[in-house]
């Protein structure tokens, strides 16, 4: 349980999506004006990443990895098939980004409209796939870890957006000087919380 319960943090935390990997910030930096938008797309990437991570790790496993086909038949030892990775990958990724479209259309129009074009662009957002290649490249012994690593990375990216948007909606009110307005002091309070976030590297798990 305890090795659960660090890679959840760690994920969050230490390894985040936008502040150690710089994955996602098209996004982030985009749909990130509003806490209520932020918040709409940061929930549907934590849905995606903990759904995704999971099913692309049994595919790795008993379908694409090199020897993954051996419970069909012993004949099936040298077929590999880890070619198809990202292919496979993203189709899977695609598909559970429609179903997460087609709920909130259903459920939240107003944030279906808000979130527009970005809502779709979810299946290109590299923070997704990533999420997929990281859990690849560590091999995680079960499923399990491969789903905490995913919703960890998830929640990770959750908390950056949401916070960058209501930072973003306090800067409204301030005298910032007219060159930084916009993207200029956002990407210097996304350099900030980097370094705030680069903190909990310090700490053991």
């Amino acid at each position: 349980m305890e090795e659960y319960i660090s890679l959840f943090v760690r994920s969050i935390f230490v390894d985040n999506m936008v502040f150690a990997y710089f994955l996602g910030m098209c996004s982030y930096l985009a749909v990130s004006r509003t806490v209520k938008t932020s918040a709409g797309l940061g929930i549907a990437v934590v849905f995606v990443l903990g759904i995704t991570v999971p099913i692309n790790y049994l595919l790795t496993n008993y379908i694409l990895g090199k020897g993954a086909l051996t419970w069909l038949g012993p004949q099936f030892e040298s077929v590999d098939l880890s070619f198809l990775t990202f292919i496979m990958f993203i189709a899977i990724i695609a598909a559970m980004v429609q179903l997460v479209e087609m709920i909130i259309e259903k459920f939240s129009p107003t944030l279906y409209s808000s979130l527009g074009i970005f809502l779709p662009l979810i299946a290109v957002n590299c923070a997704i796939l990533g999420g997929s290649l990281f859990m690849q490249e560590r091999s995680f012994p079960n499923v399990g870890m491969a789903t905490v690593y995913g919703l960890g990375s998830g929640i990770g990216w959750f908390l950056a957006i949401v916070g960058i948007a209501a930072i973003r909606e306090k800067i409204q009110y301030s005298n910032v000087p007219a060159p930084l307005r916009g993207l200029g002091i956002t990407f210097i309070i996304t350099g900030l919380m980097g370094i705030a976030f680069m903190s909990f590297m310090g700490i053991e798990l």
